[in-house]
């Protein structure tokens, strides 16, 4: 079980760095935004469950071959208070880490869903005073904003899209349909979980850099997912000029060619209550740039040879810590 640990470590590292970079840096993403999310999340979850794993294997290594044994070992110590002399301070320091990082890791995790659970409690109450139910669509409602907003509020059966009034005089009906579609997507496809759990895991470790760009990719993939979900309702020109009059504050010039890329214009005043990066920063400029430009030059669908492969790399990522937990005599 000790080569197991260095294993688990250098999985951990490898997760925790080149990995994430390397992903946030290609491109096929946009072309299988569903695909590439699936291995975020794999990436996220066995990078954790590596670096626990890492420091309690090396921990409980002298009281078993596996981490069941060890663990049952580590129970008789506890419990019947047996000999415990085969762990040394450098074992019990292993084992006080894992279990600190863990329970940070869960207790960061409950923290960051009560704190957006109030936040969107609050939400709703203002909108309860500040807004008024769009006209056939009690799910839609309308606020007085001199900016063109639309959002979502996830809430289960109560949850509703949001619009300002300046954006409904800017969109024509095919234009407004796709924003809705959009925003709707959001919260069919129930991107806010996502958004949560990687919302936690940089608030649990914002030294590291690569969680940042976990929650900046994992932002602009919802988004062309949720494009995906709008292309099948409304022509690809429409969303186009829907997404460019939210992002502009005006309508786009008529030819779609001329429309000049977001990152040139002035801070776009979009807001979104999925994401934690705020509107205007050269983070969203970017994305709504990258957004319009898969939109106006679509790229191939990657083929089913490569997707199965990240999905296999996805299963992959998964299967390996536990073995390396419970069984690392399996991979010997």
């Amino acid at each position: 079980m000790f080569w197991a640990s260095y294993l688990l470590a250098t999985l951990a590292i490898i997760l925790a760095w080149p990995a994430p970079v390397a992903l946030s840096r290609a491109r096929w993403p946009a072309r299988a935004p569903f695909t590439a999310l699936i291995l975020w999340q794999s990436i996220a979850l066995a990078g954790g469950l590596s670096m626990i794993g890492a420091m309690l294997v090396w921990g409980l290594e002298p009281l078993g071959d596996n981490l069941v044994s060890a663990a049952g070992g580590f129970w008789n110590v506890a419990r019947n208070q047996a000999p415990a002399g085969t762990l040394g301070v450098v074992h019990v320091f292993a084992l006080s880490a894992a279990f600190l990082l863990g329970a940070h890791l869960i207790f960061t995790l409950m923290l960051t869903y009560v704190r957006i659970r109030r936040q969107r409690r609050r939400h709703r109450d203002l909108l309860g005073l500040l807004s008024s139910p769009a006209l056939g669509s009690p799910a839609t409602l309308v606020i007085n904003h001199p900016a063109p907003v639309a959002y979502c509020l996830p809430g289960g059966a109560r949850s509703v899209t949001v619009l300002s009034d300046s954006l409904l005089d800017l969109l024509t009906r095919e234009e407004l349909d796709a924003v809705l579609t959009h925003e709707r997507a959001h919260l069919h496809q129930r991107h806010h979980l996502l958004l949560w759990a990687f919302a936690a895991w940089r608030a649990a470790l914002p030294w590291l850099p690569t969680s940042l760009l976990a929650q900046r990719a994992v932002n602009e993939l919802i988004e062309m997912l949720a494009d995906d979900e709008a292309l099948k309702h409304v022509k690809e020109s429409t969303l186009v000029r829907a997404i460019a009059i939210v992002a502009s504050g005006s309508p786009p010039p008529a030819s779609l060619e001329q429309c000049e890329p977001p990152a040139t214009r002035s801070a776009p005043v979009t807001v979104s209550a999925l994401t934690e990066l705020e509107p205007g920063t050269a983070s969203t400029l970017e994305a709504t740039a990258q957004r319009l430009s898969r939109l106006l030059t679509p790229l191939p669908p990657l083929s089913v040879l490569q997707r199965n492969t990240v999905l296999g790399t996805s299963a992959l990522l998964l299967t390996v810590p536990p073995i390396l937990l419970v069984a690392p005599e399996l991979l010997g």
